[in-house]
């Protein structure tokens, strides 16, 4: 009764009170629905309090829920109770059946299998891909009955078949190559009424079938995928082969049969635009997989931020360098010209980079990052006093560093922000949330090159050497708050920390770093229209962010929105005074209530109103009168 006072948190950090081998909206466990608790008054048999250890055991498997990020366990103030919760690992299966696929790699490559059963009805539907032009599918026949499907030419599709009374033919022509080693869907139906054909989203071909004649279809010799009676062979992938319902076993035949392959290559073709934010597609024989390896990301398909949350005083240092290299061999290894990012550094004289990142924190002033050199060269993102961000370019050739101020807005107000910069020699862009990128540019006295990268740091800077002024002055007490997504060209810190790899021997930490996403992604309000934003300027030269004067638009605003409220005030003196009027000025009268008489000695109201009503009074009166005859 009630809600429970333990319960776990899944998606969309929603509540659920359900658990394993249960289902949403039965706050009970396994035992509670199969009525065989140790304690038939619980659902649950930990509930009962025993002093023996209990246990409820099962899967979470409704999967819109998953994956679980929290359990909250309260009712924890019970004397000599004892508890102990443990979630497993998220398992994910996909569909056997839909990658279930074999290559044919010659014309003359076949697998068979059962004769088909489909006398009164047929419906079959599998995936293709190929760069032929032509090649039967598939194909099986009897005495004079057939059926059988192929691709007839580089963008028609036959489905032909035989039931006694003829040979017929449905033909689907495509406006677009279908040899385009791409997966195209095929689907065809065949019953006593009609039969149809459907290639991807193409219109249904549907040929009806005569009124008279033969129905059954009688096939005697074996299913043949592939090439058949000498025909051309299909060459390509097929996959996901449902015949009447049932998933043919295309890769376990492939495993024993001279010219096909289990599975298919090619699936990045389809389905490589699935891996994201610079995830790499690899090909596996039955499917593919996202090699997130040189981003920021984390996930089956590279879309899971890694973050951290950083306490007051922690700090991570990236060193570019594997511990114990010498400078010569520094000299020796680039980040670009390597195959292995994980273990190399930056190239020592950087013309270009790409830095991305998502913070949130409501403590400033603050360094967010900080890129040093064996040389005077750096770069640091800030967060200003004011909550203001701060890029701050020091490449040399100018006596003070460049500085970008972001002055539109308050970063600093607990909300997650990304920033994206990239520079390529003088030219710097920079993209803050979802305002559109905004150019700048080096000073012509300004060098473009930044000298012997060596660290970057996180949260704090902790460098021996000179260090410029406000660097030092915001470097304490250091940063508080969430960073994630942190990736500096190929290289992410925060990854390489959280996540053990060849490269978290370039990392130190000062604290305990806590995972975490941060809820890194960016707000998601669309750019005001010039008309109603009011950092807009006229000026199509202006550059963001906007410093310019307050425009007309924001003082035409403003003075609605005083004179709003002063009209609200005076409406609400004016209520004020009418209503103390009619308090002072009200009328004060009398009311005078009728009782019966005799109420103080009566029993009850009832009697009062008998003894002094004429009527009652009247009658007893007239009894007691006397009459003599």
């Amino acid at each position: 009764e009630g809600n429970p006072y333990t319960w776990w948190v899944g998606k969309a950090n929603e509540k659920h009170y359900y658990w394993g081998g249960s289902g949403p909206g039965i706050q009970k466990c396994a035992c509670g629905i199969e009525r065989n608790c140790t304690d038939p008054k619980y659902y649950c048999n930990c509930d009962a309090d025993y002093k023996q250890w209990r246990k409820d055991t099962g899967m979470l498997s409704y999967k819109e829920h998953l994956p679980v990020s929290q359990v909250v366990v309260g009712d924890i103030d019970r004397p000599g109770s004892e508890a102990k919760i443990s979630v497993g690992p998220v398992r994910c299966q996909g569909d056997w059946n839909y990658w279930n696929a074999a290559s044919f790699i010659t014309s003359s490559s076949y697998l068979h299998f059962s004769t088909f059963q489909g006398e009164t009805s047929a419906d079959i539907s599998f995936y293709f891909k190929t760069s032929a032009s032509d090649g039967v599918f598939l194909e099986n026949l009897g005495n004079t009955d057939f059926i059988k499907l192929e691709l007839k030419s580089a963008t028609e599709v036959s489905f032909s078949f035989d039931v006694g009374n003829g040979p017929v033919e449905i033909v689907v022509r495509s406006p677009s190559q279908l040899n385009d080693d791409q997966w195209h869907r095929v689907n065809a139906e065949r019953n006593v009424k009609q039969a149809s054909l459907q290639v991807d989203q193409l219109p249904l071909e549907v040929r009806k079938a005569p009124t008279e004649g033969h129905t059954r279809l009688e096939l005697y010799s074996q299913l043949y995928v592939g090439a058949a009676g000498g025909q051309r062979g299909f060459l390509g992938c097929i996959r996901s082969l449902r015949m009447n319902g049932v998933t043919l076993d295309l890769e376990e035949r492939a495993k024993v049969t001279l010219g096909v392959k289990p599975g298919c290559s090619g699936h990045c073709t389809s389905y490589g635009m699935y891996c994201a934010n610079g995830g790499k597609c690899v090909e596996k024989y039955n499917g593919y997989s996202c090699d997130c390896s040189k981003t920021a990301y984390d996930g089956p398909f590279c879309i899971k931020d890694v973050g951290a949350f950083f306490e007051e005083g922690m700090w991570l240092r990236y060193n570019f360098h594997s511990p114990g290299t010498s400078m010569k061999d520094l000299v020796s290894r680039t980040l670009l010209s390597s195959t292995d990012p994980e273990t190399t550094v930056p190239d020592l004289n950087l013309n270009k980079e790409e830095l991305s990142f998502s913070f949130s924190t409501t403590k400033s002033p603050c360094v967010l990052l900080y890129i040093s050199s064996y040389t005077q060269d750096y770069m640091a993102v800030l967060v200003k006093p004011s909550g203001n961000l701060q890029i701050r370019y020091s490449l040399g050739g100018t006596r003070e560093p460049y500085n970008i101020d972001v002055d539109h807005r308050n970063m600093a107000n607990g909300q997650p922000h990304t920033v994206n910069i990239t520079r390529n020699e003088r030219n710097i862009v920079l993209q803050l949330d979802h305002y559109p990128p905004t150019s700048y540019s080096l000073p012509t006295a300004s060098d473009i090159q930044f000298n012997s990268p060596k660290a970057l740091f996180l949260g704090k800077v902790i460098e021996i050497g000179k260090i410029d002024q406000d660097i030092y002055k915001y470097n304490t007490p250091g940063f508080t708050g969430c960073l994630s997504r942190v990736q500096f060209n190929q290289i992410a810190p925060l990854k390489a920390a959280l996540r053990p790899t060849n490269a978290s021997s370039h990392v130190h930490i000062q604290g305990e770093l806590v995972e975490s996403n941060c809820g890194a992604s960016p707000l998601t309000i669309p750019p005001m229209s010039a008309a109603t934003d009011p950092w807009h300027l006229d000026s199509a030269s202006a550059d963001f962010p906007y410093n310019g004067q307050a425009i007309g638009d924001g003082v035409n605003r403003n003075s609605a929105i005083i004179g709003g409220v002063i009209a609200v005030v005076i409406f609400t003196i004016l209520c004020t005074l009418v209503f103390l009027i009619r308090y002072m000025f009200r009328h004060k009268g009398t009311y005078h209530t009728n009782e019966a008489k005799g109420a103080e000695s009566a029993e009850s109201a009832d009697a009062a109103i008998m003894n002094n009503d004429p009527n009652f009074t009247e009658t007893i009166d007239e009894s007691k009168k006397e009459w003599l005859i």
